[in-house]
Parts: C-alpha cells; structure tokens; sequence
C-alpha cells in the first residue's frame, strides 16, 4: 500500500509519462532499456509499485555493500558477481524452479556505457524457466516510460531479437549518446 502511494506520488510530479500495456498474469522477465542513467532505477520502481508487481532485479555486487545491503535486498535486489555473471542465471532459475514467484527486472545492455552488445543472461533465464518477457522501456523523445508487449521467446535467437530491435528501434533512454542497440553477441556467431 506504501509503495503503490510512493509511486502515484511519483508520477504525479514527474514530467513523464507513464505508459502501460497490458501485463501478463505470470511472473515475466521485464527487460529494462535502454539502460542509460541512474533514473532507471528509480522508473523501474515508480513502474512496478504502481502496477503492484513483486519484482526482484539484478543488480552490481557493490550496491549491495555496507548499510545498502539490506535496503536493495529489501526492494528486490539479488547481486551480481560481474566476475561470475553466468552464476546469477543459474541462481535465478534455481529460485524459479523452487517455486519462488516473482517478476524480474533486467538491463541487458549492462552498466550505462561502454558496453556493445546486450547482455544474454535474460534470455538464457526466460528459456530455462519458461517466463515470457515483458519490453520496459524509457524514452527521453517522448519523456515516457513504461512497460511494452509481453511474448515468449521461442528459442530463435535472431527473430527473437528481431522483435526486439523493431520495439526499441525508436527508444532512445535517458541519455541517448549511451544507448546500446539490442544485439546479443550470439548473434554474431550466427551470422
């Protein structure tokens, strides 16, 4: 009840738009992008405490140090080790499997810069854990953000990311010089 105040209070004030379609009725994969600013975060949460969907996100170990530990836990933060990311799929499907229901959060184009292809770790969760996924998106042209189409991936990489790149191809992000286009390095090793 708390949150969902926080986050009509947020949009009230905000100058963006919120912007919504109809969410699934199961645990999804919400992609967060593109991920360009530390404002993300705070969308992500003003999105989902409105919507009331229990979400869990991932997120760098080093926000999770010190006295942030147990604030980020406790709304929904799981660490990730960047020296062993492929260790967080496996525990988010392990989570999954034993019957944990939540919705979760990721960025897959990774840290805000620097980064040139999208991270595959969501894709890798939604086929090992059946969960369909849900396009996040923030767009400074139009100052809205909010949660696009909801579909399962059917395990053809490049027409998944097909769909993909066509709902983001006129997202921008916050900070449009930091966007990353959606293409997952298995890709390349495809073409």
């Amino acid at each position: 009840m708390i949150r969902r105040l926080i986050a009509r209070a947020f949009w009230r004030v905000s100058r963006w738009t919120l912007t919504v379609q109809p969410m699934p009725d199961r645990p999804t994969i919400l992609l967060g992008a593109p991920h360009t600013s530390n404002w993300d975060f705070a969308f992500m949460l003003a999105i989902s405490w409105s919507q009331g969907i229990h979400l869990r996100w991932l997120g760098k170990s080093s926000l999770f140090t010190s006295w942030r530990g147990p604030l980020m836990r406790a709304i929904g933060g799981i660490p990730v080790d960047r020296a062993d990311p492929r260790s967080v799929v496996d525990d988010v499907v392990r989570r999954v499997h034993a019957g944990e229901v939540f919705s979760l959060v990721v960025t897959p184009d990774g840290t805000r810069n620097g980064n040139t292809h999208w991270k595959s770790g969501f894709y890798r969760i939604a086929r090992a854990t059946g969960m369909p996924v849900t396009l996040g998106f923030v767009d400074r042209t139009t100052m809205t953000t909010g949660l696009g189409p909801t579909f399962a991936l059917t395990g053809d990489v490049a027409g998944d990311m097909d769909r993909i790149r066509a709902f983001y191809a006129d997202k921008s992000g916050h900070n449009p010089d930091q966007r990353v286009e959606p293409r997952l390095r298995e890709e390349d090793n495809e073409d």
